[in-house]
């Protein structure tokens, strides 16, 4: 995974909140997209931990977290009409057409759409379509956040093993 500049944040100390918030996001979701690469699928399958965690796996569960947050929080759409897993656990499953390339692709698309919904959005407005009821931007902002820097640490460790292993 890419190491970050020793200046990466100076770029939005001065810039609004809002705008704090999604560079922070995007620079964790392009740490986790970039997490598979240079391995092989057999690398990026391969599990090293008791649980359903792998690289591949955890690019597909964080594309489904987006899902959650930005999507069926904003919508109020359902999981099933999303098209994503009921459970996170679930989410990790990977099927035999889960390529590097497909999941990096959906996990791109997915967060490109991420940005549309929330582009109209203010950090305290509320979005209704959580199971706690409705939540301010800034929250889910700041859950994401928390999640995938969570799934970054996942992935360096992995990753390292991964490499080690050869």
């Amino acid at each position: 995974m890419p190491t970050f500049p020793p200046t990466f944040a100076e770029d939005v100390i001065d810039a609004p909140a809002q705008r704090q918030f999604e560079f922070f996001v995007d620079e964790h979701r392009a740490a986790l997209a970039s997490c598979l690469d240079g391995l092989s699928e057999e690398q990026a399958r391969r599990s090293l931990v008791p649980s359903r965690t792998t690289l591949l796996g955890l690019v597909k569960h964080v594309t489904f977290v987006e899902q959650v947050w930005f999507d069926e929080a904003i919508t109020s759409r359902s999981r099933a009409e999303i098209g994503i897993p009921a459970t996170p656990d679930e989410s990790f499953v990977l099927a035999a057409d889960d390529t590097i390339a497909a999941v990096r692709e959906r996990y791109l698309a997915v967060c490109a759409a991420s940005r549309r919904a929330t582009a109209d959005l203010g950090l305290d407005d509320r979005v209704p379509g959580n199971r706690r009821g409705p939540l301010p931007l800034r929250w889910v902002y700041l859950h994401v956040l928390r999640e995938l820097a969570q799934h970054c640490g996942h992935a360096d460790i992995l990753r390292e093993q991964l490499l080690a292993d050869g």
